[in-house]
């Protein structure tokens, strides 16, 4: 069973740069319609294509299986979505554990949010200096919400 157990926190400075050890460009977009059932979501990268089916369970652990597709297969699902995020993705190493920060461009500049993911929600953590708020469960921080509502509308 593929479980995704993930926090997620704004940034506060830059900081977190010093940590990273790859860099690449995402776009996605989701097929679904609502938060509270499956999210259905095609993410390019790298000049690949994945599908991925993810269902909320408890607290910070949802449901997450992802499939690679064929390239054509997925220019054509994400040219025909009406609205994407895109995002520039950085993988980082701080104190033997992998963080993601994601900053948005477009209509979600100049939102960045630090992701990680864990091995049990139990699980310590020793939260870097470059971290603020934890977002984890605020709907309206999600990639889903970010496409239907951008972070550049929020009042």
């Amino acid at each position: 069973m593929a479980l995704e157990i993930e926090r997620r926190f704004l940034i506060k400075n830059d900081n977190w740069k010093e940590f990273v050890t790859k860099k690449f460009f995402i776009e996605q977009g989701y097929l679904s319609k609502n938060l509270d059932d499956w999210i259905i979501r095609i993410r390019s990268y790298d000049n690949y294509y994945k599908i991925a089916l993810k269902k909320h369970i408890k607290s910070f652990t949802n449901f997450e299986f992802e499939y690679s597709i064929p390239h054509q297969d997925g220019a054509i699902i994400m040219s025909n979505l009406a609205n994407t995020i895109k995002k520039e993705r950085f993988l980082l190493e701080f104190e033997k554990k992998s963080w993601i920060i994601d900053c948005f461009k477009g209509n979600n500049f100049p939102l960045e949010i630090a992701e990680i993911e864990l091995s049990r929600e139990e699980e310590d953590l020793n939260l870097p200096s470059f971290i603020s708020k934890e977002i984890t469960g605020l709907t309206h921080y999600s990639n889903f919400s970010l496409t239907n509502k951008p972070f550049s509308e929020w009042k």
